[in-house]
């Protein structure tokens, strides 16, 4: 619903109170016993009571005088004009069937790096474009992994990671501090992943694109990402907590700026946690009722100095049983898979080195 004007909301009051004091709304999932992030969204205490007394009394308008403004609505790219522009071909969705994941490729005849301090994926149509990543494609020499739940058993499972920008709901364009930005390599290809959701009972046409905001001034620190991920995991049918892991050792310093993470219908928990070289252990953020409907990105309110030698390990539990309203069939056992009905695990920090 539209929060815009006191007639828009006033019919929502009982409603928006018990969002609030439940803690749904604003949405925000992180554990606040862990990290501390700039874009914490959550209601102090006192925000909340004063809108539980609002609801409770009526929800009575306020006085029109005071009445702040509304901030300008953003129609366009919320990064500004984008520098470059990359689309994939029109694609029709059909109205039938199930839900569909897509990948398009889309060359960027690069002749030599681009530096980007902001990235934006802006679905062409925001009805059945449910969430989006676009990767960037460099050659690379492919190894293969073992099955198993438990990757943090291998000697380094994490793996340097070509993605560049992700949309998912309640996620806002990337942008990145003063002096970092995001290396474009010459010769990439961009590969747009794309899950579209058939909400409206037609067929849809869709073309999406990924903008790029180059920065004017060369960078004084490269925006690096490491990627977790364990694609050979096996979670049995009714399983109600099975633990699948993946782990990442650093080879150098780094200071961590945020915190992505990805599982699907069947995501209950996760959490990235660090073992310092020293045997301490840390956990960097722990997201214990994960919802796939608000994929948020967390940015530290200060970077998180990691040394070299540090293992991170992220670790996520996995509800496949009956007692899962969002799971699809707990009959059947489930893998990792590009389909609506597999599952994944993923997550995702972005790092500079120090500075010295």
């Amino acid at each position: 619903m539209a929060l815009t004007s006191y007639k828009n909301v006033r019919p929502w009051a009982k409603a928006i109170q018990s969002a609030v004091q439940a803690g749904t709304m604003p949405p925000w999932h992180a554990d606040p016993h862990y990290g501390k992030f700039s874009n914490d969204s959550r209601l102090n205490e006192s925000e909340v009571a004063a809108i539980v007394a609002w609801a409770r009394n009526g929800a009575p308008e306020g006085n029109a005088i005071e009445l702040v403004p509304l901030a300008p609505m953003v129609e366009g790219w919320q990064i500004g004009k984008p520098d470059v522009l990359y689309s994939i071909a029109e694609y029709t969705l059909g109205s039938t069937g199930n839900d569909e994941q897509v990948t398009f490729y889309v060359d960027t005849n690069l002749k030599e790096d681009l530096w980007a301090e902001a990235v934006e994926i802006r679905p062409g149509n925001r009805k059945v474009v449910h969430h989006a990543t676009v990767w960037l494609e460099t050659p690379r020499v492919e190894s293969t992994v073992p099955e198993s739940d438990d990757h943090c058993s291998q000697a380094q499972t994490g793996e340097w990671t070509s993605i560049l920008a992700s949309f998912v709901p309640g996620k806002s364009a990337e942008q990145w501090p003063v002096g970092i930005a995001k290396r474009i390599p010459a010769g990439s290809r961009l590969k747009f992943t794309i899950y579209y959701s058939k909400t409206t009972g037609q067929d849809e046409k869709d073309k999406t694109s990924v903008g790029l905001r180059l920065v004017k001034h060369a960078p004084q620190r490269e925006l690096l990402r490491v990627g977790l991920h364990n694609s050979t995991f096996l979670i049995p049918a009714n399983a109600a907590d099975h633990s699948v892991t993946a782990c990442y050792t650093f080879l150098e310093d780094a200071e961590v700026l945020s915190y992505l993470v990805h599982m699907r219908f069947r995501g209950k928990s996760i959490q990235i946690e660090a073992h310092h070289p020293d045997g301490r252990k840390e956990i960097l953020i722990s997201i214990p009722r994960y919802d796939y409907q608000w994929q948020s990105k967390y940015l530290n309110a200060k970077p998180v100095r990691i040394l070299k030698g540090t293992r991170i390990e992220l670790k996520a539990i996995f509800d496949n049983s009956p007692n899962n309203k969002n799971n699809p069939d707990p009959s059947k056992p489930i893998r990792w898979g590009e389909g609506a009905g597999d599952e994944r695990m993923d997550g995702w920090l972005e790092f500079v080195k120090p500075k010295f």
